[in-house]
């Protein structure tokens, strides 16, 4: 069935080969009118064969414009593919003056494309959609100068792949941070949905060094640890593994917003811990824990407040969600995107991926769901 409205239509298909997937998927969008924009997202099974779909996406539409990467599942509203061979597209209309594709970065601080510095300046873009390859050590750094150069949201998320990482931003690249920007006449509504929950207070790092945590508020780190997860795992440290994790709380956020960074390891003999971020005295962390019920709230609070503000202006959107999420969070499956597809309205299109890290703001998220409305 095709999912449209408002100038944005949406295809999606999963089981078979990589042809036959892509012309369900074509068949689906339909005529593409004057559409000038697509978004195409492909599970990994489909990784190899990417720039083949890409290259029957432009014949089939006559649309030069395409955006996208590989991810372990793709979604579409109502449904979620994994474990399967899978696409997700979306197409729309949007004015060529109105968006500029945007070539990979594969350095922080490296310029901008003249032409597109130039248009950026003159048009001033609210919203990037951008994908990021995941073996670049630079990409925090590059989300950030993007920001800076172009002075506008970013929302997307990191490649997730067993085979190639590719992406497509105009033709296939890869290596970088890849995408498109949204010009300021073009209206987006976006939100952030966390996957876990606080389990204690925040904490100050009286003591650390790299990512290995010796002090919070000047007591052995793990005595701290062990009191904010309670006395039954505290008995069993093992079970804390993919169930509690550490959180960064972002200074100046408004709304309690912080950054989930995984345990990786406990010293029992010394009272430490080591996280996947470097720290440094005078920081501020807390602990939380990753379950379904919970992110499932949190969830339902994102999507009210981002359908609040978009009312019934939305023509078309994206989401992109945590590999951790989706069926491997939620208590069935589809659950996810259900909850998104019924949020928004089964009218509007809403096409994503499940990513290896998910980006909103100038910020590198894990385990959150990421929406952007286009109004």
């Amino acid at each position: 069935m095709t999912i449209q409205k408002q100038g944005f239509r949406a295809g999606h298909a999963g089981g078979g080969d990589w042809e036959s997937i892509a012309a369900r998927c074509i068949e689906q969008l339909g005529p593409t009118g004057n559409a000038t924009l697509g978004f195409v997202y492909a599970t990994d099974l489909l990784a190899d064969s990417f720039d083949r779909i890409v290259e029957k996406l432009k014949d089939a539409t006559g649309i030069a414009d395409w955006v996208g990467t590989i991810g372990f599942g793709v979604c579409v509203g109502g449904k979620e593919y994994f474990n399967t061979a899978a696409m997700a597209v979306l197409v729309g209309e949007v004015p060529e003056d109105s968006y500029r594709i945007l070539p990979p970065i594969v350095r922080p601080g490296e310029s901008l494309p003249e032409e597109i510095r130039a248009w950026a300046e003159r048009r001033r873009p609210v919203l990037g959609v951008v994908h990021g390859d995941p073996r670049n050590q630079y990409l925090p750094a590059i989300i950030d100068s993007l920001c800076d150069d172009t002075e506008c949201f970013l929302v997307g998320g990191l490649t997730a792949s067993r085979g190639a990482f590719s992406q497509v931003a105009g033709g296939i690249v890869e290596g970088g941070l890849s995408g498109v920007l949204l010009a300021e006449d073009v209206g987006v509504a976006t939100g952030l949905s966390q996957g876990c929950t606080p389990i204690g207070e925040v904490h100050d790092v009286t003591r650390a060094q790299d990512n290995v945590l010796y002090e919070l508020n000047g007591r052995p780190a793990l005595d701290v640890f062990k009191e904010d997860i309670g006395e039954v795992l505290a008995r069993n440290l093992e079970r804390v593994g993919g169930y509690i994790h550490a959180a960064l709380p972002i200074a100046g956020s408004d709304t309690a917003d912080y950054l989930v960074r995984n345990v990786m390891g406990i010293d029992p003999n010394n009272g430490w811990l080591s996280i996947g971020e470097r720290l440094n005295a005078g920081d501020k962390i807390l602990f939380v824990r990753r379950d379904g019920p919970s992110a499932f709230v949190d969830l339902e609070r994102m999507l009210g407040d981002v359908t609040g503000r978009a009312g019934e202006a939305a023509s078309a959107g994206l989401y992109y969600s945590c590999v951790a999420r989706g069926p491997n969070m939620f208590s069935r499956d589809d659950q996810e995107m259900t909850a998104v597809a019924e949020a928004v309205g089964e009218e509007v299109p809403v096409v994503g991926f499940y990513a290896n890290g998910e980006i909103s703001n100038n910020r590198l998220y894990g385990y959150t769901g990421v929406l952007a409305l286009i109004l």
